[in-house]
Order: structure tokens, then sequence, then C-alpha cells
């Protein structure tokens, strides 16, 4: 009876995330329209070349909090307040050393890895975000741990809401003074919008959840405990987000090299991260939302042996996500004009889109099995995944940028990293539950 209490919980707390996505989703779709339309493939091209370097921070700034925090509240007696209160200033002087390294790095990277000064004040733009971030990222890890995600999902539509109704508003009076601006905008709208979301959450905390003098204080086991797993989790993710750090400044110094000019890079590149891979990845929200469903659940069911449950729940999980990405990876495929159209306002990357669609439902298979091997405290496979992927897809891009083909190096560079990441993660999971 108990056992099917716990399904249920996870059943509903799936469904939840699945509507509370698309909601979340659709608002999404309106606030990149709003972007796509609003700056021109120039603009896109420019956000696309600093999105990797917006990534790797945002990776540094949560440092896998949530999915410690989610692991460790989600255990019967550990209190949850001083878990929250012991990682708060582990984060904070966290960010604070990443603002100093964005502000020293910010004009060689714009200026000689990137080849583009303007990207100089939208770098400077991406550390003041970090704080904002990191502190919502350690709220939402106690709401995953404790399933409760109907707050969760509150938080990211209104977020979303707030995100929209200011750039609806910025960006027409922003973009008279030129594309660097509303780059800066949009980046900066991060502070409000995850504010917001902190604001949602802090008041979905239980009305009898007290804060007393000692939850404040640190716990040295609480803080042994997070970066026990934040750190290898971290590590891994730090890999994948160093390579597509690297990926832009490789692709556009080997190109330029090979006699590309910089205004093809830019615009060929935007296309594919800005028009063809944003339409792919749609789904992107739902994936995760459920896979991070799975954290609590495998990790619970691993720590006492009932891999039977770990795997039913990996199994169920997986599913969904297959199913959500074969649907619209599908709709995608046979009619990419019509969506471009739609969405964007243009025809721009449908090529692109009918090489990669096939290959991208391994994506809605990889995503639940990462989120596996994390629960199972499996970080050190996950390290060796991602590391070895990253050098393939990093390797690939080097090379056949040599040989004239465009960015179809970097195309082709996504699909074998994609198939090999898909691969392993399998071996991975199954030799884990055997």
């Amino acid at each position: 009876m108990i056992n099917k209490l716990k399904g249920n919980k996870f059943l509903s707390g799936t469904l939840i995330l699945l509507t509370g996505g698309f909601l979340s989703k659709l608002l999404g779709f309106f606030l990149r329209i709003i972007i796509t339309r609003e700056i021109g493939v120039e603009g896109i091209g420019l956000y696309s070349l600093i999105m990797p370097t917006f990534g790797l921070f945002i990776t540094i700034a949560t440092f896998s909090f949530p999915i410690a925090i989610s692991k460790l509240v989600s255990t019967p007696k550990r209190s949850s307040k001083k878990v929250i209160f012991s990682t708060i200033p582990i984060s904070l002087l966290l960010n604070l050393i990443t603002l100093i390294i964005i502000f020293l790095i910010s004009k060689p990277l714009a200026n000689v890895f990137l080849k583009e000064e303007r990207l100089f004040y939208p770098l400077l733009c991406i550390g003041f975000t970090l704080p904002f971030i990191g502190l919502s990222s350690i709220i939402k890890g106690y709401y995953w741990g404790k399933q409760r995600m109907g707050v969760y999902i509150l938080s990211n539509i209104v977020e979303q809401i707030v995100r929209i109704i200011i750039l609806m508003y910025l960006i027409p009076i922003f973009i008279k003074k030129g594309i660097v601006s509303v780059i800066c905008i949009v980046i900066l709208v991060n502070i409000v919008s995850e504010t917001s979301s902190i604001i949602v959450m802090l008041m979905g905390l239980p009305k009898g959840m007290y804060i007393r003098k000692d939850d404040i204080k640190p716990s040295k086991k609480d803080i042994k405990d997070v970066m026990g797993t934040s750190v290898p989790s971290t590590t891994s993710k730090i890999i994948g987000s160093v390579s597509h750090f690297l990926e832009p400044i490789i692709l556009t110094n080997v190109l330029l090299i090979s006699g590309y000019s910089q205004d093809f890079i830019v615009r060929e590149y935007g296309i594919i991260n800005g028009y063809a891979l944003s339409l792919l990845l749609l789904p992107q929200f739902f994936t995760q939302s459920i896979s991070t469903s799975l954290i609590p659940e495998v990790s619970k069911y691993y720590a006492v042996k009932d891999y039977k449950m770990c795997k039913k729940r990996i199994r169920q999980i997986t599913f969904l996500s297959l199913a959500i990405g074969l649907a619209s990876t599908s709709l995608i495929f046979i009619n990419p004009t019509y969506f471009l159209k739609l969405i964007y306002n243009t025809n721009l990357g449908k090529t692109y889109i009918k090489v990669l669609a096939p290959f991208f439902l391994l994506y809605f298979i990889e995503t639940p099995l990462s989120n596996s091997l994390q629960a199972m405290d499996r970080s050190k496979d996950a390290f060796y995944i991602t590391t070895l992927c990253s050098f393939i897809k990093l390797a690939l891009i080097f090379v056949l940028s040599f040989l004239h083909i465009g960015m179809y190096s970097l195309i082709i560079g996504i699909i074998i990293s994609l198939i090999f990441t898909t691969y392993l993660n399998i071996k991975k999971v199954r030799t884990a539950l055997n």
C-alpha cells in the first residue's frame, strides 16, 4: 500500500511537471518569438556566440546544488533548512569569485577568441545575473527533493511572464540604441525574473516552517554531503560546458583560417543555434523536468538496493521522454519551414533541421539516462562519458572545419557526439543495475 502511494505521488508529480512544463514552454515560445523577430539574424548570431559562455558560468554558479539538495532533503530525518542555509554561503562565495573571473576575461574573450569586440559588454552582464540564478537553483532543489512540483512549476511560469513583460517593453526602446544594448537587456532581465521566481518559491514554503537561529548556522556535515554530490556532478557538467564554450571559439578561428568570413560564421552559427537547434529542442523543458523527477526516486530505491523499482522508474521516464521527442521531432522533420515561419518568421535553418532531426531522438533517451547515473552516485561514469564525447565533438569540429564544408563540421560533430553519449549512458546504467 505504501509503495502504491509513493508511486502515485511520483506519477502525479510527473504529471504536474508535464502540464506546467507545457504552459511554461508556451510562454517560452512567445518570448523567443519576441526576441528573434526583434533582433534579427545578426542579433541571434551574436547572442548565440555568447550563450556557451553563459551556460558555462551558470554551471559554475549553480554547481549542481539542485541535484545535491534534492537528494539530501528527500532523505528522512534530514533538516531541509540546515541543508539550504549550509549551501547558500558556498553559493555566494562561488558567485563572487566567478564575477571577478568574468570581469578579467571578458575583453580578451570577445576580442581575441570570439573575434567580436561587440560582445564585451554582454559578457560583463552575465556576471551580474549569476548570484540570482544560484540562489534560485538552491530553493528549486528543495522543491525537487520534497516532490512539491506545483510550486516549482508556478515559479517557472511567473519567471517567464515577468521576462516577457519586461522585454516587450524594453526591446523596442533599446533596439534604437543598437543590437549590443538589446543583447545586454536580454541577459540582465534574468536578474528580475529569477528574483520573481525566488519570491514565489519562498511564499510556497510550508506555513509551519519557521527559521530559527540554529537553522541559519552552516553545518559542516551538510556542507560535506552537499559538496560530496555537487563536486563530482559539476565536474562532469563543466566538461560539457567547457566543450560548448570552446565550440564557437574553435569553429570561428578554424573557419576564418579556411577562408570563411566573420559575417558568414556569425550568421550561420546563429541560424543553427538560434533557429534549427532551438526548434528541435522545444520539448527540452518537458524532458528535463520529468527526468528531474527521477533523481529522488531512483536515489531512494537504489540506496536500499531495490533495482527492480529503479529499472521501472527509468523505463517509465525514458519512454515518456522518447514519446514526447518522437512526436515533436516527427512534426518538425515533416515540415520544418512551417514551424520556422510560425515561431521565428523565417525559413532559415530548414536544411540543418532535416539533417539533425532523425538523430535528435537520441537526445530524449540520453537525458533521463544521464540523470539516472547521477541519482545512483555514478558521477565518475557521467564524467567519463561527458569527457570522452566532448573531446570527440571538438576534435571533429576542428578537423572537419578544414575540409571546406562550412557549418556541417559542427552538424556532424553534434550527431556523432550524441550517438556516442547515448550508447555509453545505456551501457553504464545497465552495468549499475545488474
